[in-house]
């Protein structure tokens, strides 16, 4: 019984990590898209979003599976619900990433009122973001858990230069608000997404730890 539950986990862990990658990927994709203005890129974007959608569902099946099969305790029971927790975030990651996508598309056919500079650090960041969270789980790593979470710090005050910065071209230029409540609404869904990362963060301290801590 061990044996195959220890299986059904590296399964689930496995399936995990595909699944980051993909959302990962997404919001890759659609920055690229938008720095760009490559139209052709968002198809990407939405056929990868319905590839992290279904695998949500296929995870979360199996997830309920093991947890009514195999009953597990303790420590292994912490590391399951962890992973119905991921993939929900990761899911929400996912989502942010077609509204990067969605906005994007309005984008692509004018001219950026200034070259983008932090939004692409912004993705950057949570990218990594994504990856390190993924991998402080499989490596169990509280430390590395951590460590991410600051980073959304760093990710905040990216998008608070953002905002200053597109105010204060709104103030010389009234023109230029629809271009710049676009490029707001996507530092904020990079935001978004930095915090997804974090809540993920915040679950696997408590799976390796059994302590909660919000970061």
């Amino acid at each position: 019984m061990r044996k195959h539950f220890d299986e059904q986990l590296e399964c689930l862990k496995r399936q995990l990590i595909k699944m980051g990658a993909i959302v990962e990927e997404e919001i890759g994709i659609a920055v690229k898209a938008l720095i760009n203005q490559d139209l052709d890129l968002l198809d990407k974007v939405f056929e990868l979003e319905g590839k992290s959608d279904q695998m949500e569902i296929d995870i979360e099946d199996k997830c309920l599976d093991v947890l009514a099969l195999q009953q597990p305790l303790a420590k292994d029971l912490r590391i399951v619900s962890t992973i119905l927790k991921i993939i929900t975030d990761l899911e929400r990651i996912g989502d942010h990433g077609v509204n990067i996508a969605k906005v994007t598309k309005s984008l692509c056919n004018k001219k950026l009122i200034k070259p983008l500079e932090d939004i692409p650090k912004m993705a950057e960041i949570a990218q990594e973001m994504i990856r390190m969270s993924l991998d402080s789980f499989i490596n169990e790593d509280p430390q590395m858990a951590k460590e991410v979470a600051i980073m959304d710090d760093k990710v905040d005050e990216l998008y608070q230069q953002i905002y200053l910065e597109l105010l204060e071209i709104l103030t010389n230029d009234k023109d230029t608000m629809p271009q710049i409540i676009n490029l707001l609404l996507i530092g904020r869904y990079l935001e978004r997404i930095a915090d997804h990362a974090t809540n993920i963060c915040e679950g696997i301290f408590y799976m390796t730890t059994g302590h909660r801590l919000e970061f």
